[in-house]
């Protein structure tokens, strides 16, 4: 069964633990009821957070917990750069074209251009 599945299902009967757990404690006058609110909030955390991780797992199962470097989409083995290796630093990509620096001017209001 997918462990994503898993844990989605048990999500009620572990709340229903936490309940019964936290009603033996108020029999056993350990912890109140109005006090143990914090306990259902840990709770649903820990299988909200084992629930995500699952789920990432689940979708992509072949990699680590981070995916690898990006190399751009026309990179060799050797990177933008000559000698530059392709998950070396920074970001690849190629420096921009003459075009691309290019700046006009703004305007100048016609009254200025008399004086």
């Amino acid at each position: 069964m997918n462990r994503y599945i898993f844990l989605h299902r048990i999500k009620g009967p572990v709340m229903i633990l936490v309940f019964g757990l936290t009603a033996l404690l108020d029999q056993w006058h350990i912890l109140s009821y109005g006090k143990s609110w914090p306990l259902y909030l840990i709770a649903l955390g820990i299988l909200q957070l084992a629930e995500r991780a699952a789920w990432t797992q689940a979708q992509y199962p072949n990699q680590g917990p981070y995916p690898g470097p990006y190399t751009g989409p026309n990179q060799g083995p050797q990177g933008p750069y000559p000698g530059q290796p392709s998950g070396w630093g920074g970001t690849n990509v190629a420096p921009p074209s003459s075009s691309a620096l290019t700046i006009t001017p703004p305007d100048m209001p016609r009254d200025l251009e008399r004086k």
